[in-house]
Order: C-alpha cells, then sequence, then structure tokens
C-alpha cells in the first residue's frame, strides 16, 4: 500500500463513520438509510485530515465500504453512498483547487440531504391520484413515503381503508396498521399468507423499496415479489413507491442475484446432527437466520413507481 493510501486510511480511522451513521437513524427515526449515509459521509469530509485529492478519495471509498460491511442488509444504504461517491467524483474533475472542492462537497451534502424531506412530499402529492375515494388499500411492510401518502390521501379527504401485510419475520406491518389508525385511516394487519384470500376485495397495492434496480425492479422486504404476483393474477395495480435517490446500479436476474444473498440461506438441515429436542424459539430462531429478507420483484409485475422524478413505467425508470 502506498504512504498516500496508508494516510489516507488512518483519516478515515479516526473518525467512526459506522458510530455516526447510526447516531443519525437513531437521532431520526424518519431518515432513510441513504440520506443517513450520505450525512455520515459529509462528516466524514468535515473530520478528513487528507491533504490530497488522491487520499480524499481513498479514505471517502473506504468509509463508504466499511459502511456496507456494517449491515446485513446494504442495499438501501449504498444506494445513497453510491450517489454520493458518483457526486463527489464528477466534482473533484470540475474543481482544480482541493479546498474548495472540500467546502462544495460538505454544502452540496447539506442540501441534499435537507432536500430529502421535500422528495417523499412531492411523491405524496403525485401519488394520490391513484387512491380513489371509497378504495381499499394493500400495503405491505412499514415504507415511511407509503404511510406519507396515504396520510395525504387522508388530509385530502379522500375516504379509504388499509390491509396490512404482517410482514414478518419483523412485523413491521403491524408498526405501520398503529401509525395509519392513529392518522384517523381504517387498518387492520392480515398474515402474510392472506394476500390470496384477500386480494378480490382490493382495489390496489401500494409497495416502498430498497431499491429500484437498472430494468426497472424492485429489491423490498421478503414477500413484496409474491404479492406481485398475487396482484397480478388478480388483475389489480401494484404500485411502487419510491424516492429517486434508491435507483441502485443493479441488474439481478433473479433472487438468487441479489447481494443479500448467501449459501446459507434456505438450507437443509443435517438430518444426522439435527436436534428434534430443541426448543420452539431454538427451531425459530434457526429458522429466521437462514431465510431471506428481501427479494426481487420484475418490472413486468409493477404497474408503475410514483417517485419524485414524475409517475414513471418501469421501462421508463430504467433510463433514468
Amino acid at each position: 500500500m502506498s504512504e498516500e493510501n496508508v494516510k489516507a486510511t488512518d483519516d478515515a480511522e479516526q473518525f467512526d463513520i459506522v458510530t455516526c451513521y447510526q447516531k443519525f437513524l437513531k437521532d431520526d427515526p424518519d431518515l432513510s438509510m441513504p440520506i443517513a449515509a450520505i450525512e455520515s459521509l459529509v462528516e466524514l469530509i468535515k473530520h478528513s485530515k487528507a491533504t490530497t485529492l488522491t487520499e480524499f478519495m481513498e479514505s471517502l471509498k473506504d468509509a463508504s465500504q466499511k459502511l456496507k460491511s456494517s449491515v446485513k442488509n446494504s442495499i438501501s444504504l449504498s444506494a445513497g453512498a453510491d450517489l454520493f461517491l458518483r457526486f463527489v467524483t464528477r466534482t473533484s474533475h470540475d474543481v482544480t483547487n482541493f479546498e474548495a472542492c472540500r467546502e462544495h462537497l460538505i454544502n452540496s451534502g447539506k442540501v441534499l440531504v435537507e432536500k430529502a424531506a421535500a422528495v417523499r412530499e412531492k411523491i405524496g402529492d403525485l401519488g394520490v391520484q391513484f387512491i380513489k375515494d371509497d378504495a381499499t388499500i394493500l400495503i405491505h411492510s412499514y415504507s415511511r413515503v407509503v404511510m406519507l401518502l396515504l396520510q395525504r390521501a387522508a388530509a385530502c379527504k379522500k375516504r379509504f381503508k388499509v390491509y396490512v401485510t404482517e410482514s414478518r419475520p419483523l412485523q413491521l406491518g403491524i408498526g405501520a396498521a398503529k401509525v395509519l389508525c392513529k392518522s384517523g385511516i381504517p387498518a387492520t394487519v392480515i398474515y402474510d399468507t392472506a394476500v390470496g384470500y384477500i386480494i378480490d376485495k382490493v382495489d390496489a397495492v401500494f409497495v416502498g423499496a430498497e431499491g429500484v434496480v437498472e430494468n426497472g425492479g424492485l429489491i423490498n422486504a421478503i414477500g413484496t415479489y409474491q404479492l406481485a404476483v398475487v396482484a397480478k393474477a388478480a388483475n389489480k395495480p401494484f404500485y411502487a413507491v419510491i424516492e429517486s435517490y434508491k435507483f441502485v446500479r443493479l441488474f439481478p436476474l433473479n433472487q438468487y442475484d441479489l447481494p443479500t444473498h448467501t449459501p446459507d440461506l434456505l438450507t437443509f438441515p443435517d438430518l444426522e446432527q439435527h436436534n428434534t429436542d430443541s426448543s420452539e424459539d431454538e427451531v425459530i430462531g434457526n429458522y429466521e437466520a437462514i431465510n431471506p429478507t428481501v427479494d426481487y420483484t420484475p418490472p413486468d409485475y409493477i404497474t408503475l413507481l410514483c417517485t419524485d422524478l414524475g409517475v414513471l413505467t418501469p421501462s421508463g425508470s430504467a433510463s433514468k
């Protein structure tokens, strides 16, 4: 490793970006992972003692990789980190003065973070048109931008009710239903396995996403794909509601082509070593450890994507 790279690494180690990232999320529960990643990288720039552009870029890349490695599912986080690194690369080519470049990146990062709330507001304004009066909506898991959209529709005096999938294993749907009811929106939780049972009563399906991939498909909480399959079979519109900073540079070919896939997922136990005397909690814990947490929904199952860039078809989002 060159002396410059060693110095860049030392700079990154002096500032604990993972702790910074976790603090941002803890202090603001509504903050999305991509924006928290960008804020953390901006803080790194403030603390960086790099004296050359090479050191500076190396420290940012190392910190970004450290962030991604700190979480089991880094898809959403990676979207923000990679977006900011691309911006840094473009800026470094346009600005010749190192200190001026540094200040410009700090200020631009702050502006991007400040605009994050406005992004969700814009999506809410665009998405209200897809919620009809007296409609029955089905949502999956807990998505802050979907929550905001439904709350915006309620504020526009639209009357509707919402089925929310339980969303195991984290059961995020229960929290989503509580938020909706507190906002005056009738909501009830259904089992993930009850989607087929309830779909004929549903007028539209809304989901958030961890990321939109390059072909216009989605990566989201496990169960999203089967929900999309059921919705298409029942001829129900399936809308994805997502911020444009979650567009990711991935092109998965199938479920097993995701960055989160490991050889341990959905493996079978060794029957000779399998302990039949294990407690129920141990059995459940073992199953949860080998089950996936996200899945991939191909673009063919998605009706439209509602984003801050506008309402897009999956093929239209692929060009963004």
